[in-house]
């Protein structure tokens, strides 16, 4: 090998061997789909051996392209880390974050422990608010709300855009002898968060008569609304990127290629006053780089 790969090459290679097209790759790193090409092309000119097998007008890895491309995915991984630990190094007092429901339990609580590592010594805090978009809490030192970012004059910065779709239990879906058009759902209690406004859209946009009689239980909490789902008591208007591991459990099916786009998103909010301060800092820099940009999410 002639030089050392350059870091944005490598970046490169991690991102296709995930995605497998150079498309999806180009997305998530910001960049024109022949800059990734380019960088992949120089990367294996330098590296002096075969990464890719030409197959059409599309490349895939090969054996030997795959181990180096699993090779740098954990060496980028490690780096990662490394500055993750160093730059939360002694830092410590408490640190309240307000999140809602959801997004607390279905993805904040399952990865927090990360966040613990890189901050051993910050004592973590995480309280619902009122609302699923309220930012009043005084005592809160970061936001995670979830509602119209358009909405807030301060700056705010989008963790992800969601999509609304029917979501029903595998054992409900049988007991109804399958949903084979939208109106079918109304057979079944329909479960709502806080009023009726996403059925309803999602309901007028499927073109389904009657919809007015609709029927079913309002809860105030999504994660009661994920919970009946999944014990089969009717079907939710749901969030996929919350019931993502619900989903590929096999506890909740999809019925249906149709999605309410709302102009809602989950975001993160940090008070002015609190924005210099370390642990708010390193919570801010931990989060976003636990989640993909909203950009790579559609992908």
């Amino acid at each position: 090998m002639s030089r050392i790969p350059t870091t944005q090459a490598l970046r490169a290679l991690e991102s296709f061997s995930r995605h497998g097209v150079v498309w999806k790759a180009a997305e998530e790193l910001n960049l024109t789909r022949s800059a990734v090409s380019h960088q992949l092309r120089l990367l294996e000119r330098d590296l002096g051996f075969t990464l890719f097998n030409r197959v059409g007008t599309g490349i895939e890895l090969t054996s030997r392209g795959r181990a180096y491309a699993n090779d740098v995915s954990a060496a980028l991984s490690m780096i990662s880390r490394s500055a993750s630990r160093h730059a939360g190094g002694g830092l410590s007092g408490q640190l309240i974050v307000s999140c809602t429901p959801g997004f607390a339990a279905n993805w904040l609580n399952t990865k927090v422990s990360r966040f613990r590592a890189i901050c051993p010594e910050v004592s973590l805090r995480i309280v619902s608010p009122k609302a699923l978009d309220d930012l009043s809490d005084p005592e809160a030192d970061v936001f995670v709300a979830f509602g119209d970012p358009a909405r807030h004059t301060g700056p705010v910065e989008v963790l992800r855009e969601v999509a609304f779709t029917p979501l029903v239990s595998p054992v409900l879906l049988n007991r109804l002898g399958g949903l084979s058009a939208p109106g079918d759902v109304l057979r079944a209690d329909l479960l709502h968060l806080s009023d009726r406004g996403d059925w309803t859209a999602w309901l007028r946009m499927a073109d389904v008569a009657g919809r007015e009689d609709m029927k079913g239980i309002i809860f105030a909490d999504m994660t009661q609304v994920y919970s009946a789902a999944i014990n089969a008591q009717g079907i939710a208007m749901g969030d996929e990127f919350i019931c993502h591991d619900a989903m590929a459990a096999g506890h909740l099916v999809r019925p249906f290629d149709l999605a309410v786009n709302p102009a809602k998103s989950y975001y993160l909010w940090v008070p002015p006053t609190k924005q210099d301060i370390a642990s708010v800092i390193a919570f801010r820099n931990w989060i976003l780089a636990e989640l993909p940009s909203p950009k790579a999410a559609r992908a």
